[in-house]
């Protein structure tokens, strides 16, 4: 099967790189926008019995990326595809796992039931916001991390007497992964959540007292966890100085102040959600997904293993 690597709109550059990354000219794909807001896609090159890799994410606007990715699956799958692959760095909806309160819809689950409508057979996401994600699909997930690129990009620059702080028990996973990669101690703030975009800390598990923290988490959207954790670590002593790492940096609604009112001294993400960093109020770093989603990319479509390459592993 020929190796076709497309590019969705909601992050251009990131599917460019990882198209020359692998050395692929990017599939000649039509998305067009009509006036009442409707898309529609066209393959504009031979795809029958490709191995097709979408490169899109479902970031704000997130309604629209995820409509353009099932079209765009939808038109490949006519087109003859033999396989389809979903590359998906930031994946929308992913909080919405479970029922709280017995009434609420299930986002994820009506997702994943949307791609596995489009005749998509495989999924590859990056720090997925809980693994029981995956058990909503059918079709294999492949759920990548990218705690060895975020340690890289920061072990150069570490302050001393550091200390690895989860926000929260959901991201002690991550937190432990990159304290081991570091050798740093570690910390966990024990959080409530208060609403969609409010939280409170009740207290912090671990030595933070005199040590620089480094908070991180699988995303920033609202801030809300992070000034929570930054304050209650701060509290126990903690030095002014603040750094945070995470997956995917949205960094939407009150970020901007929540963030600007913390010594927060560096914000590091990847690039799975595209960001205009110069107007932030604090300094944020991108590093890129390129490299590890295309060699993922060149792994699967040489039926080779990825296991290395894993969140649960």
């Amino acid at each position: 099967m020929d190796l076709v690597v497309v590019q969705g709109s909601s992050n251009r550059p990131l599917a460019k790189a990882v198209a020359e990354a692998l050395a692929v000219r990017p599939a000649n794909c039509h998305v067009e926008t009509f006036p009442d807001g409707e898309m529609q896609v066209e393959v504009l090159d031979n795809a029958r019995g490709g191995d097709v890799y979408i490169v899109q994410g479902t970031h704000p606007p997130v309604g629209e990326n995820l409509m353009e990715l099932l079209l765009i699956a939808d038109a490949y799958r006519r087109a003859g595809a033999a396989r389809l692959t979903a590359v998906i760095p930031y994946f929308g909806y992913a909080r919405q796992d479970r029922r709280r309160h017995g009434r609420e819809s299930l986002g994820a689950r009506l997702v994943a039931d949307l791609l596995s409508s489009t005749g998509i057979n495989r999924v590859v996401a990056v720090d997925l916001h809980t693994p029981a994600i995956e058990g909503c699909f059918a079709e294999p997930v492949e759920n990548l991390t990218a705690i060895p690129l975020l340690a890289d990009r920061i072990r150069s620059s570490l302050p001393e007497g550091a200390v690895v702080v989860s926000p929260d028990l959901g991201a002690v996973k991550l937190a432990e992964r990159l304290a081991e990669r570091l050798g740093l101690p570690m910390a966990v703030v024990h959080k409530i959540r208060t609403s969609g975009a409010n939280v409170k800390a009740q207290g912090v598990v671990g030595d933070v007292k005199g040590k620089a923290p480094i908070l991180v988490d699988d995303m920033v959207t609202t801030a809300g966890t992070v000034e929570a954790a930054a304050r209650a670590v701060l509290d126990q002593g903690a030095r002014p100085e603040v750094t945070v790492v995470a997956t995917h940096g949205l960094l939407v609604g009150p970020a901007a102040e929540r963030l600007r009112a913390l010594p927060i001294q560096r914000v590091v993400v990847t690039d799975s959600v595209p960001g205009h960093d110069g107007k932030f109020p604090v300094p944020v770093e991108r590093c890129s997904l390129a490299p590890l989603l295309a060699e993922t990319v060149r792994r699967l479509h040489s039926e080779r293993p990825i296991s290395d390459l894993l969140a649960n592993t």
